[in-house]
């Protein structure tokens, strides 16, 4: 099959990929719950882990758009959906952020709260500060956005990871994903063993580009026809394996190389169990296999994740500021419902008034902008 024919065909929807987005959204919103409410015990060092939430995101990102393109779409029309799909939303909820992170005061009581610079602030607005390592430059705006810069960067690569893809069938594809995973550990061994160097300098989209293309490569090789026999409970084992050794080796064992690697290497094992999970879902789904993780529930509350993404840590902020950090108690999951709940209602808010209807108005005006020039053509 050529690859014209494979661009060619309309994939099927991976509803059930939908519905774990929702689970990575969720592990999000527990890690930024600790900075209000934190739980007594274990638990907290299982949510200090939820920032790898956005690791699923990156992976996902790349399998979903390279599993969903269409030789039908121009690169130009490609980078314009995903602007409609990103920026409107992230707009809104840097609005609704502003008065919850940013004081007119030069010296705002709130340790959480900066000065207003509007400098910085304008690199949020064009989604730029994520290529600062400067933490007043890089949490600027809705501090969660900095990821956007990444993604960002991600669909500027993605025509062109796909032309080197493109070519590859499934040997030449894993071979791309293996390689991308060697480059991915030698680049972290680097930064890891030289700390003070210019390794440990590079802005997050570039080290982050990596789960991106490892997402990429795992879509193109299913386009091919790799159907790989891995059961979702080894996907989704995987990452809890690639967490539990993180929490556990270091606490256990602390000082010793098991831990170091744990460590120093946490992202890029979470990465590959993530790749992993996500094959085996997609696989299992592909296949007609059912799973919970598609159903209606699942797959509504993964279309709102990245609204939810968006306006989460405003309201856990908002609630920090008038009633203060809270001592650690099991009592504190009523704050994690209260806010999850609130949580939950900005971002159906979010989604359904912004995200969804601009988005649709955005495409319709490029679509039909192009059909005007093919006519005058």
């Amino acid at each position: 099959m050529t690859t014209s024919s494979i661009l060619s065909q309309r994939m099927p929807r991976v509803d059930a990929l939908t519905g774990l987005r929702w689970y990575a959204a969720f592990f999000v919103f527990g890690y930024h719950m600790l900075v209000f409410a934190p739980l007594p015990g274990p638990v907290t060092s299982f949510l200090h882990q939820g920032f790898f939430g956005v690791t699923f995101f990156f992976v996902l990102s790349g399998f979903v758009l390279t599993w969903s393109a269409s030789d039908r779409v121009s690169q130009s029309t490609f980078y314009w959906r995903r602007f409609a799909r990103v920026w409107p939303a992230s707009i809104v909820a840097l609005v609704f952020a502003i008065p919850v992170f940013y004081s007119f005061s030069p010296d705002p009581a709130d340790t959480w709260v900066k000065p207003v610079s509007v400098g910085i602030l304008a690199l949020s607005i064009v989604l730029l500060q994520g290529w600062s390592l400067n933490p007043t430059i890089l949490f600027s705006g809705n501090p969660a956005a900095w990821t956007l810069t990444c993604e960002a960067f991600f669909y500027a690569l993605h025509p062109y990871i796909s032309k080197i893809l493109n070519p590859l069938k499934v040997r030449g594809s894993l071979i791309f994903v293996g390689s991308i995973v060697v480059v991915m550990f030698g680049y972290r061994l680097l930064a890891a063993t030289f700390p003070d160097s210019l390794f440990s300098a590079v802005p997050f989209p570039a080290v982050r580009a990596t789960e991106f293309a490892i997402g990429m490569g795992v879509a193109w090789a299913f386009r091919r026809g790799w159907r790989p026999r891995v059961p979702v409970t080894v996907g989704m084992g995987s990452i809890v394996l690639a967490l539990g050794a993180i929490v556990l080796i270091p606490h256990y064992g602390p000082g010793s190389k098991a831990a170091w690697f744990v460590s120093s290497f946490a992202n890029e094992l979470v990465t590959v169990a993530c790749a992993l999970s996500i094959l085996a879902i997609a696989s299992a789904s592909i296949a007609g296999r059912p799973s919970l993780l598609a159903a209606k529930v699942h797959v509504r509350l993964g279309e709102w994740s990245y609204a939810f993404y968006l306006v989460h840590a405003t309201f856990i902020y908002i609630a920090l500021d008038v009633f203060g950090l809270q001592p650690a108690s099991w009592r504190n999951l009523a704050w994690y419902a209260l806010l999850l709940a609130a949580g939950l209602a900005g971002a159906a808010a979010l989604h359904h008034f912004v995200e969804k209807p601009v988005e649709k108005r955005l495409r319709a005006w490029k679509d039909s902008r192009d059909l005007r020039l093919v006519a005058n053509s």
